[in-house]
Protein backbone atom coordinates (compact mmCIF):
# COMPACT_ATOMS: atom_id res chain seq x y z
CA UNK A 1 0.00 0.00 0.00
CA UNK A 2 1.30 3.20 -1.18
CA UNK A 3 1.96 6.15 1.73
CA UNK A 4 -0.40 9.17 1.13
CA UNK A 5 1.90 12.19 0.67
CA UNK A 6 1.49 14.65 3.98
CA UNK A 7 -0.50 18.00 2.62
CA UNK A 8 -1.44 20.75 5.08
CA UNK A 9 -4.33 23.28 3.72
CA UNK A 10 -3.33 21.60 -0.07
CA UNK A 11 1.22 22.82 0.41
CA UNK A 12 3.62 20.07 0.69
CA UNK A 13 6.35 19.54 3.19
CA UNK A 14 8.69 21.35 1.18
CA UNK A 15 6.24 23.94 -0.34
CA UNK A 16 5.50 24.40 3.41
CA UNK A 17 9.54 24.67 4.17
CA UNK A 18 9.96 27.69 1.59
CA UNK A 19 7.45 30.27 3.34
CA UNK A 20 8.28 32.69 5.54
CA UNK A 21 6.54 33.11 9.09
CA UNK A 22 3.54 35.98 7.46
CA UNK A 23 3.05 33.23 4.46
CA UNK A 24 2.68 30.40 6.72
CA UNK A 25 0.29 31.85 9.24
CA UNK A 26 -2.05 33.06 6.59
CA UNK A 27 -2.80 28.90 6.31
CA UNK A 28 -3.29 28.56 10.69
CA UNK A 29 -5.96 28.41 12.52
CA UNK A 30 -6.61 31.86 13.90
CA UNK A 31 -5.20 31.43 17.60
CA UNK A 32 -2.03 30.45 15.77
CA UNK A 33 -2.27 33.28 13.70
CA UNK A 34 -2.54 35.59 15.90
CA UNK A 35 0.31 34.57 17.76
CA UNK A 36 2.50 34.69 15.37
CA UNK A 37 1.40 38.48 13.99
CA UNK A 38 2.32 39.50 17.36
CA UNK A 39 5.55 38.15 16.85
CA UNK A 40 7.75 35.07 18.16
CA UNK A 41 9.00 36.06 21.72
CA UNK A 42 12.86 35.67 22.96
CA UNK A 43 12.79 32.11 24.37
CA UNK A 44 10.91 31.16 20.97
CA UNK A 45 13.96 32.74 18.60
CA UNK A 46 16.31 30.91 20.79
CA UNK A 47 14.21 27.86 20.54
CA UNK A 48 14.48 28.42 16.56
CA UNK A 49 17.51 29.19 16.40
CA UNK A 50 19.04 25.85 17.88
CA UNK A 51 16.47 23.69 15.76
CA UNK A 52 18.13 25.46 12.27
CA UNK A 53 21.89 24.75 13.37
CA UNK A 54 20.75 21.10 13.85
CA UNK A 55 21.88 20.91 17.36
CA UNK A 56 20.64 17.62 19.66
CA UNK A 57 19.10 17.15 22.94
CA UNK A 58 17.37 20.94 22.82
CA UNK A 59 15.21 21.22 26.09
CA UNK A 60 12.63 24.36 26.04
CA UNK A 61 10.10 25.54 29.17
CA UNK A 62 8.27 27.16 25.61
CA UNK A 63 5.40 24.95 25.92
CA UNK A 64 3.33 28.11 23.86
CA UNK A 65 5.67 27.89 20.90
CA UNK A 66 3.78 26.58 17.76
CA UNK A 67 5.71 23.59 16.12
CA UNK A 68 6.55 25.08 12.16
CA UNK A 69 7.64 22.93 9.10
CA UNK A 70 11.43 23.56 10.07
CA UNK A 71 10.65 21.80 13.34
CA UNK A 72 9.56 18.70 11.40
CA UNK A 73 11.84 15.38 11.69
CA UNK A 74 13.39 16.93 15.19
CA UNK A 75 13.11 15.14 18.71
CA UNK A 76 12.66 18.53 21.68
CA UNK A 77 12.49 17.97 25.01
CA UNK A 78 9.81 20.05 26.03
CA UNK A 79 9.58 20.26 30.36
CA UNK A 80 6.05 19.44 31.63
CA UNK A 81 6.65 20.86 35.01
CA UNK A 82 9.04 18.64 36.33
CA UNK A 83 10.88 16.96 33.77
CA UNK A 84 11.84 17.75 30.51
CA UNK A 85 10.00 14.82 28.12
CA UNK A 86 10.87 14.14 24.67
CA UNK A 87 8.61 14.85 21.64
CA UNK A 88 9.16 13.68 18.30
CA UNK A 89 7.96 16.29 16.14
CA UNK A 90 5.85 14.68 12.86
CA UNK A 91 4.04 16.43 9.79
CA UNK A 92 0.58 16.20 11.62
CA UNK A 93 1.46 18.30 14.55
CA UNK A 94 1.82 21.89 12.18
CA UNK A 95 0.46 24.39 14.01
CA UNK A 96 -0.56 22.93 17.40
CA UNK A 97 1.72 23.86 20.49
CA UNK A 98 4.44 21.89 22.08
CA UNK A 99 2.33 21.80 25.79
CA UNK A 100 0.20 19.69 23.68
CA UNK A 101 2.10 16.58 23.15
CA UNK A 102 3.46 16.98 27.11
CA UNK A 103 1.14 16.20 29.96
CA UNK A 104 1.33 18.58 32.85
CA UNK A 105 -0.72 16.23 35.22
CA UNK A 106 -0.16 12.40 36.13
CA UNK A 107 -3.11 10.09 35.64
CA UNK A 108 -4.71 9.43 38.81
CA UNK A 109 -4.93 5.63 39.96
CA UNK A 110 -6.22 5.19 43.03
CA UNK A 111 -5.80 1.86 45.34
CA UNK A 112 -7.60 0.63 48.32
CA UNK A 113 -7.23 2.89 51.71
CA UNK A 114 -4.90 3.23 53.75
CA UNK A 115 -4.59 2.04 57.84
CA UNK A 116 -6.75 4.64 59.72
CA UNK A 117 -7.43 6.71 56.46
CA UNK A 118 -11.27 6.37 57.21
CA UNK A 119 -13.63 4.70 59.50
CA UNK A 120 -14.94 2.86 56.66
CA UNK A 121 -10.93 1.81 56.03
CA UNK A 122 -11.17 -0.21 59.49
CA UNK A 123 -13.78 -2.98 58.28
CA UNK A 124 -11.35 -3.90 55.71
CA UNK A 125 -9.15 -6.94 56.22
CA UNK A 126 -5.20 -5.71 57.05
CA UNK A 127 -3.04 -8.14 55.68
Amino acid sequence: MVKKEFTYRGKTLEELKKLSLNELAVLLPARQRRSLKRGLTEQQKILLKKIKKNESNIETHCRGAIILPEMVGKTIKVHSGKEFIPVTIMEEMIGHCLGEFVLTRKVVAHSAPGIGATRSSAALSVK
